[in-house]
């Protein structure tokens, strides 16, 4: 497996992969999931991808080369909306040429990519491309893409990111993303690859490899995790008040008896006065007739 993280802001793109593709008990494998498509001056465009190594590879390839009916290429095409599609179609020869082969053997046609760059005459732009060749596009309101294990890195994007934001703290924020990544699930790892593109520049700006010894990423790992715990800490535990009023359920004011005690928020336990029992206790009952279910 893999994550990439691809990001599009005012100030140029961000993109960051790691090099895992697989984590067996005794084996590991690290590919480089990041290929660029440069003609400087003219063209900058960056590929990563997720799924199958070698459906992925063979894209790669066979896109450096393609030509559509037109004679169009990647190197030729006015925009990146056309590069985009001429790398949908590099997918659909690809899955032409081995999908049902791969089925014989019980392998889906599996992958998942993230292109973007810019061509001299238009702005920088961002694609996500799927297995089927389709393909969707990054816009203001949602200014980053992910590929392979989305889920961890998610959180601290969808609260810093947007179009505004600088690409040292894109880049920044990109590396907590991963970081929180690599704590949560073994398949994705160590070196990574993170290419920072200024707008309007038409060629790589930045590029590093980073591993375990790279410095900031070790500083990112390190203070990140410590912030967190101290804001953690920082945050009041619940205080509970099973003797508050119902209203406090509605958002009014704790009853006088907690605020002078607390001065701090209330978590009410609210007794369910309808019934004559907690609600904890009407919980237990209703998970006592699921468990048997002839009972009535």
């Amino acid at each position: 497996m893999t994550y990439c993280v691809g990001i599009r802001l005012d100030a140029g793109l961000v993109f960051l992969s790691d090099s895992r593709t697989n984590a067996g008990v005794d084996q590991v494998g690290t590919f480089r999931k990041m290929s660029v498509f440069e003609k400087a001056g003219e063209r900058m465009m960056v590929l990563m991808a997720a799924g199958n190594l070698s459906i992925s590879q063979s894209i790669r390839e066979l896109l450096s080369e393609y030509q559509d009916a037109n004679g169009n290429t990647i190197w030729n095409v006015q925009s990146m909306y056309d590069a985009a599609r001429i790398l949908g179609e590099a997918v659909r020869a690809i899955h032409q040429r081995d999908a049902k082969a791969l089925s014989e053997f019980g392998i889906d046609f599996n992958v998942s990519l993230m292109f973007g760059g810019q061509i001299k005459g238009e702005r920088c732009r961002l694609f996500q491309i799927y297995s089927a060749g389709n393909f969707i596009e990054a816009h203001n309101e949602n200014t980053y893409f992910q590929i392979g294990e989305a889920k961890y890195g998610k959180p601290i994007l969808d609260r810093v990111i947007n179009t505004a934001t600088s690409l040292d703290d894109a880049a920044k924020c990109a590396l907590i993303s991963m970081d929180s990544t690599l704590r949560s699930n073994i398949s994705v790892g160590l070196p990574l690859d993170l290419l920072v593109y200024e707008n309007n520049h038409l060629a790589v700006s930045r590029f590093v490899t980073i591993d375990e010894k790279n410095q900031y990423f070790q500083m990112i790992r390190n203070s990140w995790g410590q912030q967190l715990k101290t804001v953690f800490e920082g945050i009041e535990a619940p205080v509970w008040d099973i003797n508050a009023s119902a209203s406090n359920l509605t958002g009014h004011q704790p009853s006088a008896s907690a605020a002078n005690t607390h001065s701090k928020p209330v978590m009410v336990a609210h007794p369910d006065k309808t019934a004559g029992t907690s609600t904890m206790g009407s919980l237990q009952s209703f998970a006592e007739q699921r468990s048997n279910p002839h009972q009535h």
